[in-house]
């Protein structure tokens, strides 16, 4: 498959749970046209951004059936989609599953693309890699934090 588009995606999360960001760099394969995106939250995990900057990466692509390559140095995110994990847990409510929010809102995203995921080792000198990681640190130290108001709703007995 020829990819009109990479996804490259970094997650933090200072505490985990903690402070917290995800960094997005898309590229349209064979140009020079490229999008960066980052979010911090105030009480987050890491696992969590890993996930939302791929969620946030592939809801910015403006046309549906794009063909796009996700690089990851999430084994949480990229396992769950090769393996085909997250469609089993799809099939149970994602009961006693971690994120079912973002889970089901990937889901959503997912299947209006044709997408394809690659593991890459991080801290690794890949450059979208680390500059994915720069975004996510520099959003997640923000003075000005979002609420991941699903994570504090569900962890507020604990918290």
């Amino acid at each position: 498959m020829s990819h009109q588009v990479h996804i490259y995606t970094d997650g933090a999360a200072k505490g985990n749970p903690g402070n917290g960001g995800y960094g997005v760099v898309m590229e349209l394969v064979g140009t020079s046209y490229k999008k960066e995106f980052f979010e911090g939250f105030r009480l987050t995990t890491n696992n969590r951004m890993e996930l939302l900057a791929v969620i946030v990466g592939l809801e910015k692509l403006k046309n549906s059936g794009m063909k796009v390559l996700v690089v990851s140095d999430s084994k949480y995110v990229v396992d769950a989609v090769e393996k085909k994990w997250v469609f089993g847990w799809e099939k149970i409510g994602f009961k006693g599953k971690k994120n079912p929010d973002l889970w089901m809102r990937f889901l959503k995203i997912y299947r209006k693309h044709q997408v394809d995921f690659k593991w890459i080792k991080g801290h690794n000198n890949h450059p979208q890699n680390e500059r994915c990681d720069e975004l996510a640190v520099m959003a997640s130290q923000q003075s000005k934090l979002s609420i991941d108001a699903f994570y504090e709703q569900e962890n507020s007995s604990i918290l």
